[in-house]
């Protein structure tokens, strides 16, 4: 039993619960072990894009977008599409509850930067979700997906706001990139799959990390009791 809780802790590093969201497909710019992520605007200050972790896609193409919520809290996802760069706007301060929230959904509109967000107040508990991405082609364009907290009122709209956690995923338009039917949607040739996998993005057992270090479990279990 010692042995097969010991695998728990090899799989479950400590990175993974440090951080608090993490984006699985299109491939996230950081690894999942990135502190707190409050560095406005995706989560480490200064990371970059990182040639090996850019992900291309068709103008105009729909993909499935997967993340891990890994500490929860209560509040809204949002996904942004940056055209050039990776500077985003910050949700606005509405009315919302309990003390100032963004209440307006901007879902197909642009922010204060002219990033255009292609999902907003999508529903805490959610881990996948369909965006269309632009018909354009783009060099240097970056999605970024935050979760704006609730727990931690009043709403503040400052950079390292507690309110907020950031994550990116770099990626490319081009009309020279793979099909939409092309092996896994977000996948780089030569990439191995992100965590949890594409489709079953739905749920947060099936490629979970708690789930894998179950199966583990369960497997040294019956491993020990067939060598008695």
């Amino acid at each position: 039993m010692r042995a097969a809780f010991a695998t728990v802790f090899v799989i479950l590093p400590f990175g993974i619960a440090n951080a608090h969201i993490h984006l699985t497909s299109p491939q996230s710019r950081t690894d999942s072990g990135t502190g707190d992520q409050k560095a406005e605007h995706c989560g480490v200050a200064g990371q970059g894009r990182i040639a090996s972790r850019v992900t291309v896609f068709q103008p105009g193409q729909t993909i499935t977008m997967t993340w891990m919520e890994t500490i929860n809290h209560p509040g809204h996802f949002r996904i942004a599409f940056q055209p050039d760069g990776e500077v985003f706007g910050i949700p606005a301060a509405g009315n919302g509850p309990p003390a100032g929230f963004p209440s307006i959904d901007q879902t197909g509109m642009t922010d204060s930067a002219g990033a255009l967000i292609l999902s907003d107040f999508i529903p805490d508990g959610m881990s996948s979700i369909q965006v269309t991405l632009p018909a354009i082609e783009c060099s240097n364009c970056t999605l970024q997906f935050i979760q704006v907290m609730t727990d931690k009122s009043p709403y503040t709209t400052t950079p390292t706001s507690d309110d907020i956690y950031f994550n990116c995923a770099d990626i490319t338009l081009s009309a020279a990139g793979p099909l939409p039917d092309a092996g896994t949607p977000g996948q780089e040739a030569g990439v191995d799959p992100p965590v949890g996998g594409v489709d079953g993005g739905c749920s947060t057992s099936g490629g979970s990390p708690a789930g894998i270090a179950f199966g583990f479990v369960v497997g040294a279990l019956i491993l020990r009791r067939r060598r008695r």
